[in-house]
């Protein structure tokens, strides 16, 4: 029986999920978050690994994170997804069979809306492998007398100067219908009349796709484009990426990582209060 929206709910652990994936797993991501030979041929080939992009993990993640809706009284439909995080405990193998422990890590009462925190830890025969975490945006499911939360405001803001790195890459027509094969079957991202069912002129790109092609801009211009390097990313979703849409990266440089902002040729930001850190 499903539990009730409370900050009760905050430690609750979420039944284990088991998960795998093989090469043409990571190899259909990869294209799926804009990868292509001849330049990307590292993440599409089987002959070079094929080598794993590190945000691959949300979408395992992502499937754990199911398991919050057999445990909590919320309404999918009426869910956003607010923040991703992923972290890479080591590098990712391009064949691996996982336990994914998950559990909610807040649940605050905005009001007319709630938002949860989950946060899942896969881990394989050599232990913790990496830790996706996520916060989901529930409207009109606030009012159940918990406490707000504390605010991100100004959480992760580039400095007052130019930026160190801008990597731009730019979405094809048939981004959400690849990207949806990984696992993410949202009518959403596809459909028109289910689109324009929720209130959208058309679908649109996955959040989680625009942070797989930040993720690479991040790999490239703050790694060099090496995965052993490769710590962390998050970042807060801010707004929709359409298909044909130029993702524009700007990363600065700071401490132990850069601070990031992605936006598209509009102006418009896609990702903010990002950073990405060294492992």
């Amino acid at each position: 029986m499903s539990r009730p929206l409370s900050t009760d709910l905050t430690g609750l652990e979420l039944p284990p999920v088991a998960a795998s994936w093989n090469e043409k797993d990571v190899m259909l991501y990869a294209l799926g978050v804009g990868a292509r030979p001849p330049e990307d041929l590292d993440f599409v080939y089987e002959g070079r690994g094929p080598v794993v992009l590190p945000t691959y993990g949300v979408i395992p993640g992502l499937m754990a994170m199911g398991g919050l809706f057999g445990e909590v009284d919320v309404n999918p439909a009426m869910i956003l997804h607010g923040e991703q995080s992923i972290t890479c405990h080591r590098t990712l193998p391009p064949k691996a069979d996982v336990e994914i422990r998950g559990r909610i890590t807040e649940a605050w009462d905005k009001g007319k809306a709630a938002v949860i925190g989950f946060e899942g830890v896969a881990s394989d025969a050599q232990g913790a492998l990496f830790t996706a975490a996520a916060t989901l945006f529930v409207r009109g499911a606030g009012g159940f007398g918990g406490e707000r939360g504390p605010s991100t405001s100004g959480k992760n803001q580039p400095p007052d100067r130019d930026p160190d790195v801008v990597i731009e890459y730019q979405t094809r027509q048939e981004q959400a219908a690849i990207y949806r094969l990984s696992g993410d079957r949202n009518p959403l991202h596809i459909d028109p009349e289910f689109a324009k069912m929720a209130g959208f002129d058309a679908p649109f790109n996955h959040g989680l796709c625009t942070f797989g092609f930040v993720g690479r801009a991040v790999l490239s211009g703050v790694f060099d484009g090496d995965v052993d390097a490769f710590g962390s990313l998050e970042g807060r979703f801010a707004d929709q990426v359409w298909p044909e849409d130029t993702i524009v990266a700007k990363i600065w440089r700071d401490g132990d990582g850069a601070i990031v902002e992605a936006s598209t040729q509009k102006g418009n930001v896609v990702l903010s209060q990002a950073r990405a850190t060294h492992r």
